[in-house]
């Protein structure tokens, strides 16, 4: 059965925003066609209040090693932010990838494919006329956000670009010279202990994008495990796209809603 986010049921409450804390925002299942023609699904999480400061397009992690539009940072993201922040956030499952939202069409496709879903992102948040948008990408994430965020059709519709724990697999340095050239910010957050970029190494290799803004993380592993780390992760995110140095509140008083059991 795909998870329905209307089925959540608030009730009001006051105290510390846990991890399975679901905060108000208007929540929508959704569809993106991409451009060679297949059905991906996601989700978009409104501010409840209609104003939106920022659209926040995640790109999730490796979906043959468990990453999905679910993936805990992002997940958090939707619950939080939108209440928060006043950021939309818009999640979905690249190609072949499931999650409770259901499945996307096609497979996964190394991340060659994968340029048309972020490109299908893109072009349904901004006939959405969602403002002032960025990409997040996490992981293999950021390898799509490397290879095509600064390229045609994504570059012209985007502002900028948040990475947590590159690995720099697949993007290599030609695609960071791309970003150097483009222009436009990006924000890298690196863990102390990653398992395939730590901050030293990530600092040569990112000095090719000279607008680059490197953010280590001591403690911080690349699955960014703990809510301390999460909760750094969305604080980072957050100053970046609205442009000045923020810490979200720890504690909310109001509606609440949490995941039913399975």
């Amino acid at each position: 059965m795909v998870f329905d986010p209307a089925s959540l049921i608030f009730s009001e409450t006051s105290g510390p925003i846990r991890a399975s804390s679901i905060l108000p925002a208007v929540r929508e299942n959704i569809e993106l066609t991409t451009a060679d023609g297949l059905t991906l699904v996601g989700e978009l999480a409104l501010p409840a209040n209609g104003v939106v400061k920022a659209t926040l397009i995640m790109l999730h992690p490796l979906p043959t090693h468990g990453g999905f539009m679910d993936s805990h940072v992002y997940k958090k993201a939707s619950y939080r932010l939108p209440a928060l922040a006043g950021i939309a956030v818009l999640r979905f499952n690249t190609r072949g990838t499931s999650s409770p939202r259901g499945t996307s069409d096609g497979s996964f496709d190394e991340g060659i494919g994968e340029r048309l879903d972020a490109a299908a992102a893109v072009e349904f948040a901004v006939a959405r006329g969602l403002p002032n948008r960025w990409l997040v990408g996490w992981s293999f994430g950021t390898e799509l956000v490397l290879k095509y965020g600064a390229e045609a059709p994504i570059a012209d519709s985007i502002e900028g670009a948040v990475l947590l724990s590159p690995p720099l697999h697949r993007a290599q340095d030609a695609d960071l010279q791309s970003w150097a050239g483009f222009g436009k910010p990006m924000t890298v957050l690196v863990p102390e202990f990653d398992d395939y970029l730590r901050p030293e190494e990530a600092a040569q290799r990112f000095a090719l994008v000279p607008q680059a803004v490197m953010v280590p993380v001591d403690g911080a592993k690349h699955l960014w495990v703990g809510e301390k780390y999460a909760a750094r992760a969305l604080n980072e995110l957050v100053s970046t796209v609205l442009g000045q140095e923020l810490t979200l509140p720890l504690e909310w008083d109001g509606p609440v809603a949490s995941l039913p059991a399975i």
